[in-house]
């Protein structure tokens, strides 16, 4: 058979392959291994070869939140991302519990990808830690693709102390499903031509839309393999799914058109707090929301960002959840606006005496704060707030997120 896949780990990328460069694109795909959880092993060296799980506080096994990521070596114990940490505790009580520490990753995600930027301009991120890069413009002066994904893993690994996998491929579908293969530290090449004997073992969960649904469907009717909708016609994959079914299909055979969209800015910015135990005290509720604006303005005013819409989040102890949205006249990022907009979304949820289960608030239609050029008549409050929150801000990103706080979240024993 012919050679399809060159599977080498980080500094050993592959070899230039014969006939590679004449794809007319080549798209490579980066995917940090275990991200937050590599950056508290890297950052603090006792944690090193240790099961590290980022996340909600564990709560000697009655923690309410989740598993945002884990390490290899967590990962053993059968924890994964989205898991409930109670079920991780479960799983690995010796592990070490880490917060979430999402300032520290944005900063090396930054790094992470000032170097993707070293070798192409067309760099899409997908989160903090994955992008997709098009390199079809970059071989002439860098060589070939598998040569730019495997000096990327070099200069990650020397310069960030960090591991990451790679997939070389011609399209961003196959560059994505290469890259998950051999995690971590994995580099995988897809040669044009042989996109659809690549696929052709793999289950049908390797599909970009297959989800668990869709892949029951799949293979209660026998298709468990991506080669199996492959095989059958493209006519006979929208009997059987419609239209997914035709998507499905042209993925089977390695086509994907989409291209790399560079520099996409993000579509939100949120956060959200399960509680620890349910609540209908509205004291804790209200704590909570200007908690939640606090948090959301911070990230807000970190990426230099202002929001046009409010979404306020509500999950009770039945797991329902709603969501109550509204627009803001004057574009913001200042907490107190967010938290009485998200008071007044919260006077429209169908509240009748459940208890909470969750709360979280998240902005949108982003534009950067730079775009704003007209001031309103209430200028100098706006100012004056302004000056206020970025003070506290550069005494937080000093001292600690704790250093100044409302008084209303301070706990009894702190006041």
């Amino acid at each position: 058979m012919k050679s399809f896949m060159a599977d080498h780990h980080a500094g050993s990328p592959a070899s230039p392959l014969p006939g590679a460069i004449h794809t007319p694109r080549w798209i490579i795909h980066v995917d940090m291994d275990a991200f937050y959880a590599s950056v508290e092993q890297r950052d603090y060296s006792e944690y090193r070869g240790k099961p590290v799980i980022v996340g909600a506080n564990p709560q000697g096994g009655k923690g309410r939140g989740v598993v945002s990521a884990a390490s290899y070596e967590a990962r053993k114990f059968g924890i994964h991302s989205a898991m409930p940490i109670s079920q991780a505790y479960t799983h690995c009580p010796h592990g070490i519990f880490l917060p979430v520490r999402m300032k520290r990753y944005e900063e090396v995600s930054a790094q992470i990808f000032s170097i993707f930027h070293r070798y192409t301009d067309l760099v899409e991120p997908l989160s903090l830690d994955e992008a997709f890069m098009d390199v079809t413009g970059s071989l002439r002066l860098f060589g070939t693709a598998q040569a730019i994904g495997g000096q990327i893993l070099r200069d990650i690994t020397k310069e960030l102390s960090l591991s990451a996998s790679v997939g070389v491929a011609g399209t961003k579908f196959m560059a994505k499903v290469a890259s998950d293969l051999r995690k971590p530290q994995g580099f995988v090449v897809v040669l044009p031509g042989t996109e659809a004997d690549f696929l052709k073992n793999l289950p049908v969960e390797r599909l970009w839309g297959a989800g668990p649904k869709t892949s029951k469907k799949l293979r209660t009717i026998g298709l468990d393999t991506i080669g199996a909708i492959s095989d059958l016609t493209q006519a006979e994959a929208i009997t059987v799914l419609g239209q997914l079914g035709g998507h499905l299909w042209e993925l089977a055979q390695g086509h994907d058109q989409r291209e790399v969209i560079p520099g996409e800015p993000a579509k939100s910015i949120g956060a959200e707090t399960t509680f620890d135990t349910d609540t209908t005290d509205s004291a804790v509720i209200r704590q909570t929301l200007l908690e939640l604006a606090e948090r959301v303005g911070q990230r807000l005013r970190l990426d230099e960002l202002l929001a046009g819409t409010l979404t306020l989040k509500f999950r009770d102890e039945t797991f329902h959840t709603v969501t109550r949205s509204a627009s803001i006249s004057q574009r913001t990022n200042q907490d107190q606006v967010l938290y009485q907009r998200a008071l007044s979304l919260l006077d429209r949820v169908p509240f009748k005496g459940q208890r909470v289960r969750l709360l979280g608030l998240s902005g949108a239609k982003l534009i950067s704060s730079s775009e704003i050029s007209q001031l309103s008549l209430f200028d100098a409050m706006h100012t004056s707030e302004s000056d206020l929150t970025k003070a506290v801000d550069a005494v937080r990103a000093r001292f600690g997120q704790r250093a100044l706080q409302p008084a209303s979240l301070l706990s009894p024993a702190s006041q």
